[in-house]
């Protein structure tokens, strides 16, 4: 019988689907599950997207650019300089999906056994795209106990060795939901030039901050333009996630060549997806301060409504629409499993994502979930009263 490859084998299982089997039993048996497993918004897509689609007037679905439309890089453009972020048209290229942004990142800055530091628990599929690049992550160990928050620059610089090509935050995070703050961010910018790395930011979440913080950007450090690589997509912010658009931005030109050979090789990113995503940015401002307050109001519910559970420990997200929970569980996959398996309030239960796929280090986040707040309140309220009985009777 033909072998299944070593990096196949290698490939992590997904913490945010390896469930829907489960899901799946539970809803054919008549159970309403409310899904706090998974990034979805909620949220309608902006009018502007789907009208554009509705209405196009094309006559040969063709392939465009391999960089994208370059009206819609254009626009991109002038999106960035909105948010004090000064780059052109040609810094940017179009991508299925943020997921394509990060795998071409990786293929044109590393080698086979090549290391990238990222602060854990990360974004689940991180592990998933170094894998298929033949890279090592390495992480860097933030914790609950003092938010996520960026750890000591010194715990960086220890793992640094000859192997190591960059450093990969996401500002704001998921799936803690932690804002790296101005100050965080140009620690890491001197770190990054200091030994001569690549520092990546995926900032898919950056309209998403709360509390009067704000965003600030990786591109915004002038002395890092060779250094920097952001990852961007409009998935969350536009509640696209389907549309599988997204987009690498980067100043270094021998980066932005050597990712373009990728984009070829791929021909180009979908057509009717870039005419929605390029309409998307004519929303008005409203648009992005309705779905900040939407969810500045359901994290606050969610993180209430946590925090009054026993035994239940949950730091403040500052951005995004995740959580990180800690329970008074010993295995968090185990719980979530019996929730959709065994257990019910009145025919409904809640589906959630174990944390440990969320770590690469070995026996981190065992009793840990990420909750995304992305149900209405009335719904997040629900969903925490039978998590709540859930504890209980686990632990009967």
């Amino acid at each position: 019988m033909p072998i299944i490859s070593r990096k196949g084998k290698a490939m992590p299982e997904s913490p945010i689907r390896k469930l829907v089997p489960f899901a799946e039993k539970a809803a054919k048996a008549g159970k309403h599950i409310y899904h706090l497993n998974i990034g979805q918004p909620d949220i309608k897509t902006p009018i502007e997207a789907m009208e554009a689609v509705k209405n196009h007037t094309l006559d040969v679905l063709a392939y465009s650019h391999s960089a994208g439309f370059e009206s819609f890089r254009e626009k991109l453009a002038g999106y960035y300089a909105k948010h004090d972020i000064t780059i052109s048209s040609d810094d940017i290229l179009i991508t299925t999906g943020g997921s394509e942004a990060l795998i071409f990142t990786m293929g044109s800055i590393t080698d086979p056994g090549d290391e990238i530091i990222v602060p854990e628990p990360f974004y689940a599929n991180y592990y998933s795209f170094s894998t298929q690049s033949t890279v090592k992550v390495v992480p860097v160990i933030s914790t609950l106990e003092n938010g996520f928050a960026l750890p000591a620059i010194e715990q960086f610089e220890k793992l640094i060795t000859d192997k190591t090509k960059a450093i990969l935050i996401c500002n704001p995070g998921n799936p803690t939901g932690y804002l790296y703050s101005k100050e965080e961010i140009k620690q890491l910018a001197k770190l990054a030039i200091k030994y001569d790395l690549f520092l990546i930011s995926d900032e898919v979440y950056r309209e998403f901050v709360y509390d009067d913080k704000e965003h600030y950007s990786i591109l915004q450090e002038k002395d890092l333009n060779d250094h920097a690589i952001v990852v961007d997509s409009v998935s969350k912010r536009y509640s696209m996630c389907g549309a599988r658009i997204g987009c690498m931005v980067s100043k270094n030109k021998s980066v932005m060549e050597t990712a373009m050979k990728f984009a070829q090789a791929r021909l180009s990113p979908p057509t009717f997806a870039q005419i929605a995503s390029e309409a998307a940015l004519e929303a008005p401002d409203s648009y992005y301060k309705d779905t900040v307050a939407k969810y500045k109001s359901r994290r606050d519910t969610l993180v209430s409504g946590l925090r009054k559970i026993p035994g239940v420990k949950v730091a403040m997200p500052k951005g995004a629409f995740y959580c990180i929970a800690e329970l008074p569980v010993k295995d968090a996959d185990h719980f979530a499993e019996w929730l959709l398996d065994k257990f019910d309030v009145n025919n409904q239960t809640v589906m959630v994502a174990p944390a440990s796929g969320f770590y690469s280090s070995p026996n981190k986040g065992g009793n840990q979930v990420r909750i995304a707040y992305v149900l209405n309140r009335r719904d997040l309220t629900k969903a925490i009263e039978i998590l709540r009985l859930a504890l209980e009777k686990y632990n009967a």
